[in-house]
């Protein structure tokens, strides 16, 4: 995805400054959630080649991209949403409440702005929602590709806090790694408590649900 198809056409409808947002870490059962909002430069000679969502994406390659989107955007934003604030309000007003945070935070503010999947942001800007839009607009992967290496980077230096999680390898996700330690050292400050209870349930379920398949032997 090196063209700027979709920003090239808002242009031609009279949007001068289209930014793309995105968000990584919904998912962990630690850390925030990050999200990120980029203005691309239209100009060929300042065109990034290899942005693409940043699931598809070496970290060597996102780390390179994030540089150079940094070098050359007309402006960018990052913005996170603390597990605090998530278990207050649930992930996906975390999430929401990220994108706007990130939006507010450009150094040029967007006349429209396109979000990843099916998100309504509550801004006054124009806005449109695309699913899969991290793999079809530049923008919104150049978001993704911000988002991702920031959350990252993140999560080691909290690696280095709370070693017994793995962080600087499964960036908090639920690993067996992880919720092994979870079982043997209890949690720490930036685990997500509403995540752990969730999970903790649906593990219980799961074992309770195999008990009665195989039968209960115990006597």
């Amino acid at each position: 995805m090196d063209e700027l198809t979709y920003e090239r056409e808002c242009l031609m409808r009279g949007y001068l400054a289209v930014a793309g947002v995105d968000e990584v870490g919904r998912g962990p059962l630690a850390g925030p959630v990050v999200c990120a909002a980029v203005i691309l430069p239209l100009e060929e000679e300042k065109r990034i080649l290899g942005i693409d969502d940043s699931k598809k994406l070496s970290a060597k390659k996102r780390e390179y991209l994030a540089e150079k989107i940094k070098e050359v955007a007309r402006a960018y934003s990052i913005a996170e949403v603390g597990e605090d604030v998530i278990d207050e309000i649930n992930i996906l007003q975390a999430t929401r409440l990220g994108m706007k945070r990130a939006v507010e935070g450009l150094s040029v503010m967007p006349d429209l702005v396109l979000t990843d999947g099916n998100m309504t942001l509550d801004i006054a800007i124009p806005q449109r929602s695309i699913v899969k839009g991290d793999a079809l607009v530049c923008s919104i992967g150049a978001a993704s590709i911000l988002a991702k290496v920031y959350r990252d980077g993140l999560m080691k230096q909290y690696a280095e806090e709370f070693p017994a999680y793995g962080f600087e390898r499964n960036a908090g996700y639920g690993t067996a790694e992880h919720i092994r330690a979870i079982g043997e050292v209890g949690i720490c400050r930036i685990h997500r408590k509403t995540f752990i209870k969730r999970s903790w349930e649906e593990t219980l379920k799961g074992r309770c649900a195999n008990t009665s398949r195989n039968g209960d032997t115990r006597s």
